[in-house]
Protein backbone atom coordinates (compact mmCIF):
# COMPACT_ATOMS: atom_id res chain seq x y z
CA UNK A 1 0.00 0.00 0.00
CA UNK A 2 1.25 3.47 -0.87
CA UNK A 3 2.29 6.15 2.02
CA UNK A 4 -0.42 8.33 0.92
CA UNK A 5 -3.12 5.49 0.34
CA UNK A 6 -2.26 4.49 3.75
CA UNK A 7 -2.56 7.99 5.61
CA UNK A 8 -5.80 8.78 3.68
CA UNK A 9 -7.47 5.39 5.34
CA UNK A 10 -5.74 6.76 8.90
CA UNK A 11 -7.45 9.83 8.20
CA UNK A 12 -10.78 8.16 7.26
CA UNK A 13 -10.79 6.13 10.53
CA UNK A 14 -9.91 9.26 12.53
CA UNK A 15 -13.11 10.81 11.01
CA UNK A 16 -14.55 7.63 11.43
CA UNK A 17 -14.74 7.32 14.78
CA UNK A 18 -15.81 10.96 15.83
CA UNK A 19 -19.00 10.05 13.80
CA UNK A 20 -19.17 6.73 15.70
CA UNK A 21 -19.69 8.91 18.70
CA UNK A 22 -22.04 11.16 17.93
CA UNK A 23 -24.24 8.10 17.39
CA UNK A 24 -27.07 6.75 19.85
CA UNK A 25 -25.84 4.95 22.60
CA UNK A 26 -29.21 2.53 21.93
CA UNK A 27 -27.80 1.10 18.37
CA UNK A 28 -23.92 1.33 19.54
CA UNK A 29 -23.57 0.22 23.29
CA UNK A 30 -20.03 -0.03 23.26
CA UNK A 31 -18.19 3.30 22.67
CA UNK A 32 -14.56 4.05 21.77
CA UNK A 33 -13.15 7.15 23.22
CA UNK A 34 -9.99 7.43 21.57
CA UNK A 35 -7.58 5.85 18.51
CA UNK A 36 -4.01 5.59 19.12
CA UNK A 37 -1.50 4.51 15.89
CA UNK A 38 1.79 2.78 16.31
CA UNK A 39 4.18 0.53 14.05
CA UNK A 40 4.80 1.51 10.72
CA UNK A 41 2.68 4.53 10.12
CA UNK A 42 4.52 6.17 11.95
CA UNK A 43 8.06 5.75 10.68
CA UNK A 44 9.46 7.55 6.73
CA UNK A 45 7.58 7.60 4.20
CA UNK A 46 7.58 3.91 2.45
CA UNK A 47 4.82 1.25 1.15
CA UNK A 48 3.53 -0.65 4.18
CA UNK A 49 1.05 -3.40 4.61
CA UNK A 50 -1.09 -2.95 7.23
CA UNK A 51 -1.93 0.35 9.65
CA UNK A 52 -1.60 -0.80 12.99
CA UNK A 53 -3.99 1.07 15.53
CA UNK A 54 -5.66 0.69 19.25
CA UNK A 55 -9.18 1.14 19.79
CA UNK A 56 -9.83 2.60 23.55
CA UNK A 57 -13.28 1.45 25.22
CA UNK A 58 -14.71 2.51 28.83
CA UNK A 59 -14.04 -1.08 30.31
CA UNK A 60 -11.67 -2.27 33.26
CA UNK A 61 -8.38 -3.55 32.32
CA UNK A 62 -9.58 -6.67 33.02
CA UNK A 63 -12.20 -7.24 30.88
CA UNK A 64 -9.98 -6.34 27.68
CA UNK A 65 -6.66 -8.62 28.00
CA UNK A 66 -4.87 -8.54 24.98
CA UNK A 67 -5.61 -9.23 22.20
CA UNK A 68 -9.08 -9.83 22.64
CA UNK A 69 -12.25 -8.68 21.44
CA UNK A 70 -14.46 -6.46 24.39
CA UNK A 71 -18.47 -7.18 24.20
CA UNK A 72 -20.25 -5.26 21.40
CA UNK A 73 -16.22 -4.50 19.50
CA UNK A 74 -17.55 -6.32 16.48
CA UNK A 75 -20.66 -4.55 15.69
CA UNK A 76 -18.82 -1.05 16.24
CA UNK A 77 -16.36 -2.51 13.72
CA UNK A 78 -18.63 -3.43 11.52
CA UNK A 79 -20.11 -0.12 11.44
CA UNK A 80 -17.05 1.55 11.19
CA UNK A 81 -15.70 -0.62 8.04
CA UNK A 82 -13.01 -1.78 9.60
CA UNK A 83 -12.65 -5.35 8.07
CA UNK A 84 -13.13 -3.86 4.83
CA UNK A 85 -9.87 -1.43 5.44
CA UNK A 86 -6.20 -2.34 5.35
CA UNK A 87 -6.59 -1.56 9.43
CA UNK A 88 -4.59 -4.09 12.04
CA UNK A 89 -6.76 -3.09 15.29
CA UNK A 90 -6.20 -3.74 18.91
CA UNK A 91 -9.06 -3.21 21.00
CA UNK A 92 -7.80 -1.51 24.58
CA UNK A 93 -8.83 -0.10 28.12
CA UNK A 94 -9.18 3.17 28.35
CA UNK A 95 -8.16 2.84 32.05
CA UNK A 96 -4.71 1.34 31.80
CA UNK A 97 -1.92 2.67 29.45
CA UNK A 98 -2.49 1.96 25.61
CA UNK A 99 1.03 1.12 25.33
CA UNK A 100 2.93 -1.94 25.03
CA UNK A 101 5.45 -4.28 23.07
CA UNK A 102 3.33 -4.54 20.42
CA UNK A 103 1.65 -0.99 20.11
CA UNK A 104 5.20 0.78 21.00
CA UNK A 105 5.39 4.49 21.37
CA UNK A 106 1.88 4.73 20.06
CA UNK A 107 0.67 8.49 19.33
CA UNK A 108 -3.17 9.87 20.21
CA UNK A 109 -4.59 10.43 16.58
CA UNK A 110 -8.40 11.11 17.62
CA UNK A 111 -9.76 11.29 21.07
CA UNK A 112 -13.68 11.59 21.98
CA UNK A 113 -12.50 14.59 24.23
CA UNK A 114 -10.21 16.81 21.72
CA UNK A 115 -11.24 15.72 18.79
CA UNK A 116 -8.87 14.77 15.68
CA UNK A 117 -5.36 15.84 16.05
CA UNK A 118 -4.67 17.70 12.94
CA UNK A 119 -1.21 18.03 13.51
CA UNK A 120 -0.41 14.26 14.37
CA UNK A 121 -1.83 13.54 11.15
CA UNK A 122 0.03 15.83 9.16
CA UNK A 123 3.32 14.94 10.82
CA UNK A 124 2.31 11.22 9.73
CA UNK A 125 1.61 12.47 6.17
CA UNK A 126 4.95 13.77 5.97
CA UNK A 127 7.03 10.77 7.59
CA UNK A 128 8.14 12.78 10.58
CA UNK A 129 5.81 10.51 13.13
CA UNK A 130 8.71 10.03 15.36
CA UNK A 131 8.76 13.56 16.18
CA UNK A 132 5.32 13.19 17.65
CA UNK A 133 5.51 9.53 19.10
CA UNK A 134 6.56 9.12 23.04
CA UNK A 135 9.84 8.95 24.29
CA UNK A 136 10.73 5.16 24.15
CA UNK A 137 10.14 2.92 27.68
CA UNK A 138 13.13 1.89 30.08
CA UNK A 139 13.66 -1.54 29.77
CA UNK A 140 12.36 -1.53 33.55
CA UNK A 141 8.84 0.10 32.17
CA UNK A 142 8.54 -2.49 29.79
CA UNK A 143 8.81 -5.43 31.73
CA UNK A 144 6.95 -3.90 34.03
CA UNK A 145 4.20 -3.31 31.23
CA UNK A 146 4.18 -6.90 29.71
CA UNK A 147 4.20 -8.20 33.10
CA UNK A 148 0.79 -6.61 34.17
CA UNK A 149 -0.47 -7.41 30.96
CA UNK A 150 0.69 -11.19 31.52
CA UNK A 151 -1.19 -11.50 34.60
CA UNK A 152 -4.25 -10.00 32.83
CA UNK A 153 -3.94 -12.35 30.14
CA UNK A 154 -3.78 -15.54 32.49
CA UNK A 155 -7.17 -14.16 34.23
CA UNK A 156 -8.28 -14.03 30.84
CA UNK A 157 -7.35 -17.69 29.71
CA UNK A 158 -8.89 -19.17 33.34
CA UNK A 159 -11.63 -17.48 32.61
CA UNK A 160 -12.64 -18.26 29.02
CA UNK A 161 -11.30 -21.66 29.63
CA UNK A 162 -13.87 -22.41 31.97
CA UNK A 163 -16.34 -20.65 30.04
CA UNK A 164 -15.59 -22.68 27.07
CA UNK A 165 -15.83 -25.87 29.73
CA UNK A 166 -19.44 -25.13 30.53
CA UNK A 167 -21.01 -24.11 27.25
CA UNK A 168 -19.22 -26.79 25.30
CA UNK A 169 -22.13 -29.43 25.27
CA UNK A 170 -25.42 -26.81 25.91
CA UNK A 171 -27.49 -25.54 23.12
CA UNK A 172 -26.63 -22.63 20.81
CA UNK A 173 -23.73 -21.82 18.86
CA UNK A 174 -19.92 -22.36 20.43
CA UNK A 175 -18.26 -19.93 18.21
CA UNK A 176 -18.27 -16.89 19.71
CA UNK A 177 -16.86 -18.84 23.06
CA UNK A 178 -14.37 -20.63 21.21
CA UNK A 179 -13.38 -17.25 19.34
CA UNK A 180 -13.08 -15.39 22.70
CA UNK A 181 -10.43 -18.55 24.10
CA UNK A 182 -8.93 -18.43 20.78
CA UNK A 183 -8.18 -14.77 21.06
CA UNK A 184 -7.13 -14.73 24.57
CA UNK A 185 -5.20 -17.67 24.08
CA UNK A 186 -3.26 -16.17 21.45
CA UNK A 187 -2.75 -13.19 23.22
CA UNK A 188 -1.30 -14.87 26.44
CA UNK A 189 0.79 -16.78 24.10
CA UNK A 190 2.23 -13.33 22.08
CA UNK A 191 2.89 -11.98 25.65
CA UNK A 192 5.47 -14.71 26.57
CA UNK A 193 7.15 -14.23 23.93
CA UNK A 194 7.71 -10.96 24.76
CA UNK A 195 8.43 -11.12 28.27
CA UNK A 196 11.57 -12.99 26.71
CA UNK A 197 11.95 -10.06 24.44
CA UNK A 198 11.96 -7.83 27.08
CA UNK A 199 15.09 -8.38 28.85
CA UNK A 200 16.98 -7.25 25.95
CA UNK A 201 14.50 -4.07 25.07
CA UNK A 202 14.59 -5.17 21.27
CA UNK A 203 11.36 -3.39 20.25
CA UNK A 204 10.98 -0.42 18.34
Amino acid sequence: MKWTRAVHHLETLASTCADMATRPVSIFPRRVGELWAAGEILGPIAEIELITVALTVDLPAEAVPWRTEPSGARHWANAARLPQSPVRPFWRSAHAPVWNHELYRPVLVWSEADGVRTDVLAAIADGEGESVRPAAPTPADLRARVADELAISLRGLRERSAEYEERRWKPGKLEPVADALWQVGAGYLDLLDAEDRAAGNTFR
